[in-house]
């Protein structure tokens, strides 16, 4: 059988040419399956074959031990389930010893989102009347408006947005395509920067990429990390700020305004739509904290509040709070979690004040 190196090198090649796996998952599947390697060589197993379930066991407490998050083993785990299946496939062995693994699931956290005022503050940091910040402002707005991957984002061609029609076309994970409208404000500063930043910055270096760095060059993820952590840190956001963090505000904010999830799916690229009804968790719970601000801060007394109530289970609430609250189609009470309170809601937009 061919040393562990080979096998790996013609599995990433199986994955990229028949798959069409996205460069970072191969990166990520590439680390797990080097360190799975040293673990097998480590306790004497030198190839695929001799490998057992107590040893796959073996290997997954190795990483838990070794301060990994519960995702990062669950992509660990996804690795050697997937290169053991290419081995069983390619007859290189006989048996496939994690189809008895078992791996409990990591718990799904809901995302962190922006609020409304943290983008506008976020957006409006960069120090436009330098290239640099010209370009940074750009991609701020232009990641708002489409949710795209910071890896879209950063692989987009020169010709990739479309500022007459209003829309850019990207290539999301599988390099699967998809089109994503853009609103007027991005556009706006996709021109400017067109116009003033992108022709400094490149004025040394032919390069198709849309977005370059000093020099011409391409931008790296990491780099543009830094800088949203940077304008996060002078936008008075002092909590931890990724490019996926602007990402998770659009999904959420455009669902608070009445976007379907369907669409929500197709703009973000989910190949499932039970990956994007996450964002249906933080819209409303973010809800109810507004709902529970909004009644504290309420300036009537709360025995002269009008009062409407929810057709399921008769709970009261101050109408007079609720106008402050947005109202997505698929909200529920907040006392009995039945979906009867879009009515009272829809009601109330048209009683007149008191």
């Amino acid at each position: 059988m061919k040393p562990f190196p080979a096998l790996l090198d013609e599995f990433l090649s199986t994955l990229t040419v028949e798959r069409g796996v996205a460069d970072n998952t191969l990166s990520a599947y590439s680390r797990d399956l080097r360190r799975y390697f040293d673990f097998l060589k480590e306790n004497g197993l030198s190839s695929p074959e001799d490998v057992s379930l107590p040893d796959l066991q073996s290997f997954l407490v190795r990483l838990r031990g070794s301060g990994l998050t519960p995702r990062s083993v669950a992509r660990a785990i996804s690795a050697l389930r997937t290169f053991h299946r290419f081995l069983a496939g390619q007859g290189y062995v006989q048996r496939d010893p994690t189809s008895l693994l078992r791996a409990p699931r990591p718990p799904r956290s809901l995302p962190s989102v922006l609020s409304g005022d943290e983008v506008e503050r976020l957006l409006g940091t960069p120090d436009v009347s330098h290239p640099r910040g010209l370009r940074d402002r750009a991609m701020l707005e232009l990641l708002y408006a489409t949710g795209l991957r910071v890896s879209e984002l950063l692989s987009l061609p020169l010709t990739a947005l479309d500022p007459v029609v209003g829309f850019v076309r990207c290539l999301g994970k599988g390099g699967k395509e998809r089109v994503v409208p853009v609103g007027s404000s991005a556009l706006r500063w996709f021109t400017e920067y067109l116009s003033r930043g992108r022709p400094a910055l490149a004025a040394t270096r032919d390069t198709p990429f849309l977005f370059v760095g000093r020099g011409g060059g391409r931008l790296t993820r990491q780099g543009f990390w830094k800088s949203i952590r940077t304008y996060a840190g002078k936008a008075g956001i002092h909590r931890r700020i990724t490019p996926h963090t602007v990402r998770h505000s659009f999904a959420t904010h455009l669902l608070e305004h009445g976007a379907d999830l369907r669409s929500l799916q197709l703009m973000l690229g989910h190949a499932d739509i039970s990956t994007t009804q996450i964002y249906t968790h933080v819209s409303q719970t973010r809800l109810r904290e507004i709902h529970e601000e909004a009644v504290m801060s309420c300036p009537v007394h709360p025995l002269e509040r009008p009062l409407g109530q929810c057709e399921i289970c008769n709970q009261e609430v101050c109408t007079l709070c609720l106008r402050h609250v947005p109202t997505p189609l698929d909200f529920e009470c907040y006392s009995c979690g039945n979906m009867g309170t879009i009515v009272l809601y829809e009601a109330l937009r048209h009683r007149p004040p008191h």
